[in-house]
């Protein structure tokens, strides 16, 4: 791990203490707003130095040692036991700090007409700490707040799985595209060393330059979209090298691109079915058309095709469908709520027209875009 991770790690870990340490602090002064309506401020904090350690006790016993030892193994029945013996032992425990130091301190230094607490000072101790109506009071008592900061830390733990459950998806899905674009790009430049093309060389080179785009630029949630349109310019442009003059293509990019982010390569697909579904099945001319509009931070992407005269043969000559799978998953998984994606098949073309809100980045950037 280089400086720059060990210093995040180490901010991390401090900031975890910091909010453990605030969440005591407030206990703390929780418990003494309670406890000084019967007494005073000053005996509730002084008493609430010897409760608040108990407390914290409890709770790691429960957070800390039970829960990530026995319930998230699922041994549960040893879970409920040890969970009622750490209860019963908290609950003792409390009692002994009121026999010993809240109560005489109480007593010490108020002007007592609580005769209740009086008398059950003169009883013995055995007596005082098996009273029930006392114990199940410092049962509540000891379990208020504990529960809630144990709910709080298991929604906390369930949030944070659930995210690293959708990131490690994302993960799967995005490493999938990889290879599936690299395999139609490699049928391609097969095609054309078939026929010993002067191209082929160019395609490599494009081929070179997208490939150390997706290695080096794409691992991370979201990218410069200029930067993205700009690769998805250098995808089209090798697929016109392969069609050549059978290919009528239009590619139409509006809007302003800049300080933008976008999902990697979450266009690539529409673009790339449009030429293996559409271009590379069509008998005779076909024709791609890609229209790119963005108009504040709502990007809208149409990409219509030609449609092969036996569309149902061609459909079944491309196995899987993987690509369009996997960015249906990501756009659910990334944009949730914030994007639209429809499909069209007309008789003579097929169209999809993808809807969504982008990111910004306030830094300023250079305009890469060739319209």
């Amino acid at each position: 791990m280089n400086g720059a991770g060990i210093k995040n790690l180490g901010s991390m870990r401090l900031s975890g203490i910091a909010q453990h340490i605030l969440f005591w602090i407030g206990v703390f002064f929780a418990y003494t707003a309670i406890y000084s309506v019967k007494t005073t401020f000053w005996i509730a904090f002084r008493n609430n130095l010897f409760y608040t350690p108990l407390h914290m006790a409890y709770y790691y016993a429960v957070a800390s040692w039970l829960i990530p030892r026995f319930l998230f193994t699922g041994k549960y029945l040893r879970f409920t036991g040890y969970l009622l013996v750490v209860m019963f032992v908290i609950t003792l425990l409390s009692r002994l700090l009121d026999i010993y130091v809240a109560n005489p301190y109480i007593i010490q230094h108020l002007p007592m007409d609580d005769w209740d607490r009086i008398e059950m000072a003169k009883a013995t101790v055995l007596s005082r700490l098996l009273d029930m109506v006392f114990f199940i009071n410092a049962f509540k008592a000891m379990n208020m707040i504990i529960w809630v900061a144990v709910v709080i830390k298991m929604f906390k733990l369930w949030y944070e799985r659930k995210q690293a459950a959708l990131q490690a998806e994302l993960n799967a899905l995005k490493g999938q595209i990889h290879p599936h674009f690299l395999f139609n790009t490699l049928n391609n430049l097969y095609a054309l060393t078939l026929t010993n093309s002067s191209k082929a060389s160019q395609v490599v080179l494009g081929l070179s330059d997208l490939l150390r785009y997706m290695l080096y630029e794409c691992n991370t949630e979201q990218v410069n979209l200029q930067k993205e349109v700009l690769m998805l310019q250098q995808y089209v442009s090798l697929e016109k090298l392969r069609y050549e003059e059978r290919l009528d293509l239009n590619f139409y990019i509006r809007g302003d691109l800049q300080n933008k982010q976008i999902a990697p390569l979450i266009m690539l697909t529409f673009i790339e079915n449009a030429f293996k579904h559409g271009a590379s099945d069509t008998v005779g001319e076909a024709w791609v058309s890609i229209d790119l509009h963005v108009e504040g931070t709502r990007l809208k992407m149409k990409v219509s095709n030609s449609k092969p005269e036996n569309a149902a043969a061609a459909a079944q000559k491309h196995h899987g469908h993987i690509g369009m799978q996997n960015v249906r998953k990501r756009l659910d998984l990334l944009y949730p709520s914030a994007h639209q994606l429809k499909v069209l098949d007309d008789e003579d073309a097929f169209l999809v027209v993808l809807e969504l809100t982008l990111q910004t980045e306030h830094k300023p950037e250079p305009n890469l875009i060739v319209a």
